[in-house]
């Protein structure tokens, strides 16, 4: 996969947690839950998805296990990041667990986040 990264997550409030704890310039997407076939298959074709690399990051709940199952079908190239199951949201997750989430996939992390 060549292409610049882009993360995929859930809603708003995850995007802006992400882009608070990131170092660099990284596309952030929303599906905004679950996806129907067309929105899919639009997300796919918009942001060019089949030649990049793609990271899946969405919570630990029912519709997060949904929206990750949905994404591995259509973009199987993509890799996942996970969040402990404890804080069940990406929104609710601290910091520096995100930035310890991101750093294990090679995302530049501000340092401050990495105590």
């Amino acid at each position: 996969m060549d292409g610049e990264r882009i993360v995929i997550v859930e809603g708003i409030t995850d995007k802006k947690k992400l882009k608070k704890v990131l170092d660099e310039e990284v596309e952030i997407i929303c599906t905004h839950g679950t996806l129907g076939i067309e929105r899919m298959e639009e997300m796919i074709l918009d942001f060019n998805l089949d030649e990049r690399s793609v990271y899946i990051l969405v919570d630990e709940d029912d519709s997060g296990y949904k929206l990750r199952k949905q994404l591995t079908e259509e973009l199987p190239h993509a890799e996942h990041i996970y969040i402990d199951k404890a804080f069940r949201e990406v929104a609710a997750t601290p910091e520096p667990e995100i930035a310890r989430a991101l750093l294990s996939r090679h995302f530049n992390v501000k340092p401050i986040y990495l105590i």
